[in-house]
């Protein structure tokens, strides 16, 4: 199906020049730091929506990796903007998402540990029928 419309898609970007569909190509060729930053946003979102409707303690986790990586992609873009301004500090960022991308790895490994202990104790992983702290 995709074949069909390939040649009407190449047709339409090809257009550099002034064309509605020029200055959309031009914009995905050099992106700015404001469509990172909503990107960044939008993966955010998505993790706390995640971390707060979902029960099941595996997408518990994984929406808190998501959180983590729009840090990243935010913590990247800004470095890179800054780099782009001639500042000195732009490595930052970049060590900050190092950072960070350990403490991810951190947390998925104690996360499944502590999975595995509450499946084999409660044979659940569902975050509402945990109740050891209970008294």
């Amino acid at each position: 199906m995709f074949s069909l419309f390939a040649p009407i898609i190449a047709f339409l970007f090809q257009q550099t020049d002034g064309g509605r569909f020029g200055v959309i190509w031009q914009s995905t060729r050099s992106p700015d730091l404001s469509k990172f930053l909503v990107i960044g946003a939008l993966l955010f979102i998505i993790g706390v929506a995640g971390v707060l409707t979902r029960r099941n303690i595996i997408v518990i986790f994984m929406s808190i990796e998501l959180i983590l990586n729009a840090a990243n992609l935010n913590f990247i873009a800004f470095s890179r903007y800054l780099q782009d301004t001639g500042n000195m500090n732009a490595v930052a960022g970049q060590v900050f998402a190092v950072f960070v991308i350990v403490v991810a790895a951190a947390e998925a490994a104690i996360g499944l540990g502590i999975v595995i202990a509450l499946y084999r104790n409660k044979e659940t992983i569902w975050v509402d029928e945990i109740d050891i702290l209970k008294w």
